[in-house]
C-alpha cells in the first residue's frame, strides 16, 4: 500500500509539469555514474535519486599511506567503524547502521563489489578488507539505501570499487613506508600501453609487516594485483587477478582492567587468522551502436581462511565438580574441586578444562557471471535509459572446526602451590590434551539466480523518474559430515525467492540544484553459518562451532530516502538527506549466556529500524580544500525481544533481559562528525588533517539499554563493568612533498593528542582476575576494544618511465 501511494504521488508530481520535448540528460559539467555494478552508459549524478558519495583517484592520492577503508572511515558520511578484531586490516565497517564486517556472527547489511564482482564471502556474507589491495583502487562509490539492482545483502547500502589499469597509470612506481609499531611497507607497480594503443597492462605487489601496538599482535600482509586489457573503438575487455596471503593476529575484546596502563594488554592468545585469496575476473563491454551497450563479467574466486584461537573454556562449570571445600593453612592452598567422571557425565574435559585451543579451516569457492544491456533511446519523445540484466552465482564452502582442551586429571583443579599451569604468561592455553576433537565438519553450497531491470525516464528537463526491480532465487544446502541424521545435524535444504522493487523521483529546477525521493526494497538470504546455528537447543560458539539447522526467514529491508544536493559555486558543493530503513525478520546472534565465547544461536528477531540524517559540505577556497560531514543515526529495535544474558544487571531469575521496542542497537553511535582539511603551502607541498568524532554507544549485551554496573551481576563496580562507551574525537595529520625528478616524500600521524578511547565493547564474563591469573569462578566484566594510541610513519614514492597515475 505504501509503495502504491508513493508511486501515485511521484507520477502526479511528474505529470503536473509541462510534458514538452525533453532536454538532454546532461547539462553543464556533471559527474556521470553507472547505476549498476557493471559498467554502463551512465547517468548524470544530479538526476539519480540517491546521495551517492564518489571518491576518485585524486582523493586517494591526496591522503598518502592510507587504505581505501581508512578513506571511508575518515571521510565518508554515515560510515562508522570499530576494530572489534583488534587488527587494522580487519575493521568492522558500518554504513547507516549496517555492517560490512569480517567477523562471523555480525549481522551483515552491505554488499561490496570490485569491478562489478560481489566479494562478500559465501560463509556469512562477511567482508575481508585485507583481501582488497588498496594500492590498486582507482575510485569508489558509496551507494545508500536498499537498492535492489545491487543484489543480495544490499540492506543499507553498497560499496562499488573500481581498479586501476595501465592507461591511466603508466610508468613504474616504488614506494616504501616505516614507523610506529615496527611497521614496514613496500610497494612496486608498473603500468603501460602497447605501441598501437590496443593493449594495456598494470601490475603491482605490496608487502606490509608490523608488530602491532597491542601485545602479541603481529601481522604480515601480502597483496598482488594484475590487469591486462584490450580495446578498440567499440569493445573493451579486461582480465584481472587479485592475490593475497595474509597472516594477522588481532587480540580484540579484553576486560578493561586487563588492558594495563598502556592499554595494550590482551585477555588470551593467540587469535590468529590466515587469509588466502586467488580471484580472477573477466570484464567486457561492447557498444553495439551509439545508444546501446552490452557489458558482462565472469569470475572465479578461491578464498581460504584458517584460524587458531586460544580461549578460556566456556563450558567450564565449577559447580558440577566441587567435591570439597578445604583450606590447608600449612600449604596455603584452597581445594576447589576435583574432576570426577562419576560427577560429570559425558566428556570430563568439556566441563573441567580451564583452557581450550580452537582451530578452524574454511575453504570457499565462488564462480558466476553477470550480463546486462543498456539502451539510451527516447521513449514517447522523452529521454530514457533502460538497463536489463541477469546474474548467476555458485558458492561452495567446506568448514572444519576442532577443539583441544586442557588435560585435566582428578585433583588437578587446585589453586596454589603445586597446581598445574593452564595458561602461560601470554595467557595461551598450555598442558593440552594430545587428542584433537573434530566438532564441525560441514559442506555448504548456495546458488543464486537473478533478473533485474532499471529505467530512468526524463519526463522533461526538470523531472526524472527511476524505477527498478530485481528477482532473486537462492538455494542453500548444508551437509553435516559428523551428525547427519541426528537432532543436532547441520544438514538441510533451504529455498528463498523474492522480487524487490524501487521507485525514485528527481527534480532538477536548475543546473546547480537537485531534489530527490525514493522507496526501495532488498533482501538477504540466510547463509550457511546462520542456518547451521539456528537451534536454541543446540547453541554454538562463534566463529568456531555450529549446531543444528532449522529454517530461518530471509531478511527484507525497506527504505525511504529523500534529499537535496547543490552547488553554491563550481568550487563549493553541499548535500543533505534523510532516510528510514526497516528490517523485517532481521537475523541476529542470540546469546544463551554472556560467556567469553558467546554461546548462542541465530534467529529472526522481528523488526529493527535505522533512520537518520546526512549533511555534507565540500569545496576549495584558493589553496584550501575541505570536506565536512555530519551524520545522525538512530538504530533501534522495532519489536519486543527476550534475550538470555547473565551479566546484564537487569537479568531476571531466568537470566533473561527484556529488549523493548525503541531500545537502541548496540555498537552504533548516534552522532558522527568528520572534517578533512588540506592546504597547499606550495605547488609541491601539501599539509592535511582529519578530525573524526563519534558519540557514545551501547555495548553488546546491553541491548535493553538499562544495565547498571554496581550490581551483583557485575562483580566489579564502575567503568570495568559499564554498559555504555563514551564518545571520542581523534585528530590525524599528514603531509607530502614533491621533491622533483619523480621523488615524493610523505608522512602521517594518527591520534596526535593520544586520546584514550574504546571503539567497541561487550558485557561478558572472564575467568581471569584483574591481575591476569586464572580462577575457577567467572565474573562479569565489560570487554572493550581500545583505540590505537598516537603513532606516526614516514615514506617515499619514486616514479619513473611515465606518469603511473592519472593527473
Amino acid at each position: 500500500m505504501k509503495l502504491k501511494l508513493f508511486a501515485i504521488i511521484a507520477l502526479a508530481l511528474a505529470s503536473s509539469l509541462s510534458l514538452s520535448a525533453a532536454e538532454k540528460l546532461t547539462t553543464g559539467t556533471i559527474n556521470i555514474v553507472s547505476t549498476t555494478p557493471l559498467p554502463s552508459i551512465g547517468l548524470p549524478l544530479n538526476i539519480i535519486p540517491a546521495n551517492i558519495q564518489i571518491f576518485d583517484s585524486k582523493d586517494l592520492r591526496n591522503q598518502p599511506g592510507v587504505t581505501f577503508a581508512d578513506q571511508l572511515m575518515n571521510n565518508a558520511q554515515g560510515i562508522t567503524f570499530n576494530e572489534i578484531q583488534g587488527n587494522p586490516w580487519q575493521p568492522d565497517v558500518s554504513f547507516r547502521g549496517f555492517s560490512a564486517s569480517p567477523l562471523a556472527g555480525t549481522p551483515q547489511g552491505m554488499s561490496v563489489f570490485v569491478d562489478g564482482v560481489r566479494v562478500n564471502e559465501p560463509f556469512g556474507d562477511t567482508v575481508h578488507w585485507d583481501l582488497v589491495p588498496n594500492f590498486a583502487i582507482q575510485g569508489m562509490q558509496v551507494v545508500p539505501g536498499s537498492n535492489p539492482v545491487y543484489g543480495l545483502n544490499t540492506l543499507g547500502g553498497a560499496l562499488a570499487l573500481q581498479t586501476k589499469d595501465g592507461r591511466s597509470n603508466q610508468g613504474i612506481a616504488l614506494e616504501g613506508e616505516a614507523g610506529s609499531w615496527g611497521r614496514k611497507r613496500t610497494l612496486a607497480q608498473i603500468g603501460g600501453v602497447s605501441k598501437d594503443g590496443s593493449v594495456d597492462y598494470f601490475l603491482g605487489a605490496q608487502h606490509t609487516t608490523e608488530d602491532g601496538w597491542r601485545k602479541y599482535s603481529p601481522s604480515h600482509i601480502n597483496q598482488t594485483f594484475g590487469k591486462i586489457g584490450w580495446q578498440n573503438e567499440t569493445t573493451k575487455v579486461n582480465l584481472s587477478y587479485i592475490g593475497a596471503y595474509n597472516n594477522m593476529i588481532g587480540n580484540g575484546l579484553t576486560p578493561i582492567e586487563l588492558l594495563g596502563g598502556n592499554r595494550d594488554g590482551v585477555q588470551t592468545t593467540p587469535d590468529q587468522t590466515k587469509n588466502y585469496l586467488n580471484h580472477f575476473a573477466l570484464n567486457a563491454a561492447h557498444w553495439v551502436n551509439n545508444n546501446m551497450m552490452l557489458s558482462a563479467n565472469a569470475y572465479h574466486r578461491t578464498s581460504n581462511r584458517n584460524t587458531i584461537n586460544g580461549d578460556a573454556n566456556d563450558d567450564f562449570n565449577s559447580g558440577t565438580i566441587v567435591t570439597q571445600d578445604i583450606f590447608d593453612a600449612n600449604s596455603s592452598t584452597f581445594a576447589v574441586g576435583s574432576c570426577d567422571t562419576a560427577l560429570v557425565p559425558g566428556s570430563v574435559a568439556e566441563n573441567c578444562a580451564p583452557g581450550i585451543l580452537n582451530r578452524s579451516r574454511l575453504k570457499s569457492r565462488s564462480l558466476g557471471f553477470n550480463l546486462q544491456a543498456a539502451f539510451n533511446q527516447d521513449v514517447w519523445g522523452k529521454k530514457n535509459q533502460f538497463i536489463a540484466g541477469l546474474g548467476y552465482d555458485v558458492q561452495r564452502t567446506k568448514f572444519r572446526q576442532t577443539e583441544q582442551p586442557s588435560e585435566v586429571a582428578d585433583g588437578d583443579l587446585v589453586v596454589g602451590a603445586g597446581s598445574p599451569d593452564w595458561f602461560n604468561l601470554a595467557r595461551t592455553p598450555i598442558n593440552l590434551e594430545d587428542q584433537v576433537e573434530e566438532t564441525v565438519n560441514l559442506n555448504g553450497r548456495s546458488r543464486t539466480a537473478s533478473l533485474f531491470a532499471t529505467d530512468t525516464l526524463s519526463v522533461n528537463q526538470y523531472w526524472h523518474v527511476t524505477a527498478s526491480a530485481r528477482y532473486n532465487h537462492t538455494t542453500v544446502k548444508n551437509r553435516d559430515n559428523i551428525n547427519d541424521g541426528l537432532p543436532e545435524s547441520l544438514s538441510g535444504n533451504h529455498h528463498f525467492n523474492r522480487i524487490n522493487p524501487s521507485l525514485g523521483v528527481t527534480f532538477t529546477p536548475t543546473e546547480t540544484l537537485s531534489l530527490f525521493g525514493s522507496y526501495s526494497e532488498s533482501n538477504r538470504a540466510p547463509t550457511s553459518i546462520e542456518l547451521g546455528c539456528a537451534n536454541p537447543a543446540y547453541p554454538c560458539k562463534l566463529p568456531n562451532a555450529m549446531a543444528s539447522d532449522p529454517p530461518l526467514d530471509q531478511v527484507v529491508a525497506k527504505t525511504y530516502d529523500a534529499g537535496v544536493r547543490g552547488k553554491f559555486s563550481d568550487n563549493l558543493k553541499w548535500n543533505a538527506s534523510v532516510y528510514r530503513t526497516m528490517n523485517h525478520d532481521d537475523i541476529q546472534f542470540i546469546s544463551t549466556n554472556a560467556g567469553t565465547g558467546s554461546l548462542g544461536y541465530f534467529d529472526n528477531v522481528g523488526r529493527t529500524k535505522r533512520q537518520g540524517l546526512d549533511l555534507g559540505l565540500s569545496g576549495t577556497i584558493d589553496k584550501f580544500f575541505f570536506r565536512a560531514g555530519y551524520s545522525f543515526i538512530s538504530a533501534k529495535y522495532d519489536s519486543d525481544l527476550l534475550l538470555v544474558n547473565q551479566v546484564n544487571s537487569e537479568a531476571d531469575a531466568t537470566d533473561s533481559i527484556s529488549v523493548r521496542q525503541g531500545s537502541y542497537l548496540a555498537g552504533i553511535p548516534k552522532h558522527q562528525f568528520k572534517l578533512r582539511a588540506q592546504y597547499e603551502i606550495s605547488p609541491q607541498w601539501l599539509v592535511g588533517s582529519n578530525i573524526v568524532y563519534y558519540a557514545s554507544q551501547y555495548v553488546q549485551g546491553n541491548e535493553n539499554n538499562a544495565h547498571v554496573s554496581s550490581t551483583p551481576n557485575c562483580t566489579d563496580d564502575g567503568p570495568s563493568c559499564q554498559g555504555k562507551l563514551s564518545g571520542y574525537a581523534i585528530v590525524n595529520l599528514d603531509t607530502q612533498y614533491n621533491v622533483g625528478q619523480g621523488w615524493r616524500v610523505f608522512a602521517k600521524a594518527i591520534n596526535i593528542f593520544d586520546k584514550d578511547y574504546y571503539s567497541g565493547g561487550r558485557l561478558a564474563e572472564t575467568y581471569f582476575s584483574s591481575a591476569g591469573a586464572w580462577s575457577p569462578d567467572d565474573r562479569g566484566v565489560t570487554s572493550v576494544v581500545p583505540g590505537a594510541p598516537r603513532a606516526g610513519w614516514i615514506g617515499f614514492r619514486y616514479e619513473f618511465g611515465g606518469a603511473p597515475e592519472a593527473k
